[in-house]
């Protein structure tokens, strides 16, 4: 699409009762990042009430129609996912614009790529919008949707904001607290307002129109015939939350006794056992608590309503019927959503003309969804089963894959820094993650690094692994799945948001750049990886080294822009009071390969060794780094590989990063962000 242009959705696509709506950037040093928000506007251009402002503190509107499902990976940056059930969006909301903010001085000119794309019901995407000409605003509204008669149209908006988010919520009628509300909705959008009527001309202007504005003039406050009651005004500061203190030890207790659970793994014997319990186990907590059902099956498409789930159903499928793990039914509205639900344990792999088998089925009843579920993960444009779509049928189904390492990372996310609002779903939940966390269960996620990881490992040594063995790609991909699940077994602890950096070109395929590190791999004998961990000072880099069977685990903490670099040195080192005495601290001049460097133990009693000799050298910052001997097994017992990337990932960031100051513009962004209480 092209800037001021529309479309109807039904024209695109007959699946369009929910859609999935994608904002996308890069950086060019892999650290920009915005939020996103959706704003439900009335036939007046404003909202009714605070609560249609939807944001990062109010992911979802009471309806449930609109809710920000958070950042995906994409192989050039990251995704923010918004999903649209339009089945059930209130008559009197005409328009929902879709934006995104950026904070203290950060702008969107610095950024990439920016993109917005629209999926349909089966995970089609069914349009894509591209912005070029950002420029250094501070806010944007990508698109829109909005009702033209019974059917729901799309627009592509790309303006510009110069007053963040404050000022583009103001200027819909969102009531902000902050003090710096005041000023910015005294100051004009980047493009003027217009007319309402330049609205309805521009439906009727050709495709390369531009548009003059989105927001509807606010009327003055003499024509305001009534002030609307608010119960609460929103904030621009994130919300806070005080993890509850552990229960003291009670006399009645003996170390040896064993909790009573709900969900026992004593009695499970075989692999059957296993997907049959855990398969059940998760779809009635999903069914019991709302609110991680809904965490779980909104990605996929599924409306916010009433949900039942089954296990070992029968359905009639040529000679032989076929029995799914599962079925996943959610009613909104009398209209149905239904998925088959196919479960895999103990890493176990999916079969191809089992799920195939589903897919026919769902296809032929009119089921919505089939969702895999197993240890591994899945990996963009690389699909973990190969099957058939038919694309002749009026009704298409999409298949989804959720790992189980992700559906222990929403469940400690509700329990440890969320909450769910009533003490027996919270219980329920930590009975769920401690029947997936345990040995037993088969639901460990990602545990096996596959066959190749052997024969490269020697292949490095020798010196006689060639570029282009497949073998090499093999061990790229299993890379990759690990570094997603440390993702989310960190920011499950951390409650923040951890997902790879990718600093790839722009419009790079994931294949191409899973090749590309094949091909590294072989010369260098490394496996590398960049984590963005939300309040970090820097990005959290991980490096394999193959060859000498050590991992790396650093971040670099860029110079303070005022002071003396002995004062940073002397402050950086009481920062790391606490930090193991074996971390490497490397000091970063301009021009140079690297400066002054030693570990803590050495540097504490003489912080000036970390200056250069040469006192015209420029410093521009501090690499701090811990080295862990890696484990040589391809699984995840404790000598393995996977354990030790594992823990020397959280050891790094628990005995380092949290001693460091976050980056000035986060902190600085706490005063503008918004709060719905």
């Amino acid at each position: 699409m092209t800037k001021g242009s529309n479309v109807s959705l039904t024209a695109l696509s007959e699946n369009v009762g929910s859609v999935i709506v994608g904002l996308g950037w890069s950086s060019p040093t892999g650290e920009g990042d915005a939020d996103v928000s959706v704003l439900l506007l009335d036939a007046g251009g404003k909202v009714r009430s605070d609560a249609d402002f939807c944001f990062y503190n109010n992911p979802m509107v009471a309806d449930g129609s609109v809710q920000l499902l958070g950042k995906e990976p994409t192989a050039d940056g990251s995704e923010d996912r918004i999903s649209f059930d339009l089945t059930v969006v209130p008559a009197d909301v005409e328009r929902m614009v879709v934006a995104a903010s950026r904070y203290e001085g950060a702008h969107f000119g610095e950024l990439d790529d920016l993109k917005v794309t629209l999926a349909d019901a089966v995970g089609e995407s069914i349009l894509r919008f591209v912005i070029e000409d950002a420029g250094p605003v501070s806010a944007i509204i990508f698109g829109e949707l909005y009702r033209r008669g019974d059917e729901w149209k799309f627009r592509a908006v790309g303006q510009g904001y110069d007053t963040g988010l404050a000022g583009l919520a103001t200027d819909f009628g969102v009531d902000i607290e902050d003090d710096e509300a005041e000023d910015a909705a005294t100051v004009t959008a980047e493009e003027p307002a217009a007319d309402p009527a330049a609205v309805t001309e521009l439906e009727a202007a050709p495709p390369q129109a531009v548009l003059e504005a989105v927001p509807a003039p606010r009327p003055p406050v003499e024509q305001e015939t009534a002030p609307r009651q608010r119960t609460v005004r929103p904030r621009t500061a994130k919300k806070k939350v005080t993890l509850p203190k552990a229960p003291a030890k009670s006399l009645a207790e003996n170390e040896s006794w064993k909790q009573a659970r709900l969900f026992p793994v004593s009695a499970l014997k075989s692999d059957r056992d296993r997907e049959m319990r855990a398969t059940s186990v998760l779809l009635s907590v999903m069914a019991q608590v709302p609110r991680f059902g809904r965490r779980i099956t909104a990605p996929f498409g599924a409306p916010s309503g009433r949900m039942e789930t089954f296990t070992e159903v029968s359905l009639p499928h040529g000679d032989t019927p076929r029995r799914p793990d599962g079925v996943i039914r959610v009613e909104r509205a009398g209209k149905l959503w239904t998925a088959l639900v196919e479960t895999k344990t103990n890493g176990n792999a999916l079969r191809s003309d089992q799920v195939q088998a589903y897919m026919d089925i769902a296809a032929r009843r009119g089921y919505e969804a089939v969702i895999t579920l197993s240890n591994d993960v899945a990996l963009e444009g690389s699909p973990l089963v190969d099957v058939k779509i038919d694309r002749r049928r009026k009704h298409q189904v999409a298949l989804w894959h959720l790992s189980w390492a992700e559906v222990a990372h929403q469940a400690q996310m509700l329990i440890r820094h969320e909450g769910v609002g009533n003490v027996a779903r919270t219980w329920l939940l930590q009975d769920l993650l401690y029947y997936l966390q345990h040995d037993n269960s088969g639901c460990h996620g990602f545990q096996n690094m596959g066959s190749a990881w052997v024969p490269v490992r020697n292949g490095i040594n020798d010196e006689t692994l060639c570029q282009g063995d497949p073998r090499a790609l093999e061990v790229v991909e299993s890379w990759e799945r690990l570094i997603r699940q440390v993702c989310l077994r960190l920011g499950g602890e951390l409650g923040q948001k951890v997902l790879p950096a990718q600093r790839a070109r722009r419009g790079t395929d994931p294949g191409a750049r899973r090749a590309r590190l094949a091909d590294q791999l072989c010369l260098e004998g490394r496996l590398q990886a960049e984590l963005r961990v939300e309040g970090a000072p820097g990005l959290l880099s991980v490096s394999a080294d193959l060859r000498t069977a050590k991992l790396r685990t650093s971040v670099e903490i860029p110079a303070p822009e005022q002071g003396y670099p002995l004062t940073w040195a002397k402050r950086l080192i009481r920062r790391l009071a606490e930090a193991p005495a074996d971390l490497h601290v490397e000091t970063l001049v301009e021009g140079e390969t690297g400066g002054p460097r030693g570990t803590l133990e050495r540097l504490r009693p003489e912080p000036a060794d970390l200056l250069p000799k040469d006192s015209g050298t420029r410093i521009t910052g501090f690499r701090l780094s811990l080295f862990k001997g890696m484990g040589s097994g391809r699984g995840n017992a404790e000598s393995g590989f996977i354990r030790s990337v594992d823990d020397a990932v959280h050891r790094f960031y628990t005995s380092v990063v949290v001693h460091l100051d976050g980056p000035v513009s986060g902190r600085a962004a706490t005063k503008e962000r918004v709060a719905v209480g």
